[in-house]
C-alpha cells in the first residue's frame, strides 16, 4: 500500500509503502532538459517509461543483472526495492553526439571504435559535473570494488541492449545509468532505462527517437516515444 511521498524529482515520485525495504516510483508526464532550465511534458511519457523500464529490467535480470525491479503496479507505477543511490550518472557512449560530440570537436554520429564510459556526479545544482576514477576515490562516491562491479554491469548493460535494440530497428547512441544499494550493500541497477536517459535513433533513417526531439525542439516528440513502445512492446 503507498504511504507517504518520499521524493519528488524531474521525471518520479517516489512513495513508501508498509515495507520498509520496498517503494512505489510513479512515472510523471514532466519533461525537463538542460539539467531542469527547459520545462514541459510530454503527454503519455509516465506511461512509455514506466513499462519500457520495467521490460528492460525484466531482461537484464536474465542476463545476471541485479536490479531494483520488483512488480508493475499498474501503467504509471512500480513497487521496487528501496536502494540507496550512488551519487553517479553512469553514462555509456557507442557513438558521439550531445555533449561529447561538442566537447571533442566530433561530427554527430561518429561511431567510436569502443564503448566510452563517462561519469558524472549527481547535482543538479553544480551541473552534473564530469567526475573520474580518482575523483569518484577521493570523495568516497564509491570504493574501488564498487567501481569495478559498476563498470562492468554498465559494458554488459550496453553490449546486451546494442544487439537487442537492433533487432527493432533502434541503434542505441548512449544512455545514462544509476546504481543504488540495497540494506544488505548489494550494489543493483536503479533509476530507469527509457527514451528519457537513452539515444534511440533508428536504425534505417537516425530519426532520433528520444528526448533529443524536446531537448532541440524538434517535434513529434510524443510520437517518437510512442514509435519506441510500439516497436519494443507491440
Amino acid at each position: 500500500m503507498k504511504k507517504e511521498q518520499l521524493y519528488e524529482g524531474k521525471a518520479k515520485k517516489v512513495f513508501a509503502t508498509e515495507d520498509p525495504s520496498l517503494c512505489i516510483v510513479d512515472y510523471k508526464d514532466d519533461a525537463t532538459a538542460f539539467n531542469g532550465e527547459k520545462k514541459g511534458s510530454i503527454v503519455g511519457k509516465g506511461v512509455v517509461n514506466n513499462r519500457l523500464s520495467n521490460h528492460f529490467m525484466r531482461l537484464l535480470e536474465k542476463e545476471g543483472i541485479p536490479t531494483h525491479f520488483v512488480e508493475e503496479l499498474s501503467e504509471r507505477e512500480t513497487l521496487v526495492k528501496r536502494v540507496t543511490i550512488i551519487p553517479l550518472e553512469v553514462i555509456v557512449r557507442n557513438i558521439a553526439a550531445g555533449s561529447l560530440a561538442k566537447r571533442l570537436g566530433l561530427e554527430e554520429g561518429y561511431v567510436m571504435s569502443r564503448p566510452v564510459i563517462e561519469y558524472s556526479y549527481k547535482d543538479d545544482l553544480l551541473g552534473d559535473p564530469m567526475v573520474n576514477d580518482y575523483h569518484i576515490l577521493a570523495m568516497n562516491f564509491a570504493t574501488a570494488e564498487e567501481l569495478a562491479t559498476i563498470s562492468g554491469y554498465a559494458l554488459k548493460i550496453n553490449n546486451f541492449l546494442k544487439d537487442y535494440l537492433l533487432r527493432h530497428g533502434i541503434v542505441l547512441v548512449d544512455f545514462k545509468l544509476e546504481f543504488g544499494k540495497t540494506s544488505d550493500g548489494t550494489i543493483v541497477l536503479a533509476d530507469e532505462i527509457s527514451p528519457d536517459t537513452c539515444r534511440f535513433w533508428d536504425s534505417e533513417t537516425n530519426k532520433k527517437l528520444d528526448k533529443d526531439r524536446f531537448r532541440r525542439d524538434l517535434g513529434g516528440v510524443e510520437e517518437a516515444y510512442q514509435e519506441v513502445y510500439r516497436r519494443l512492446l507491440g
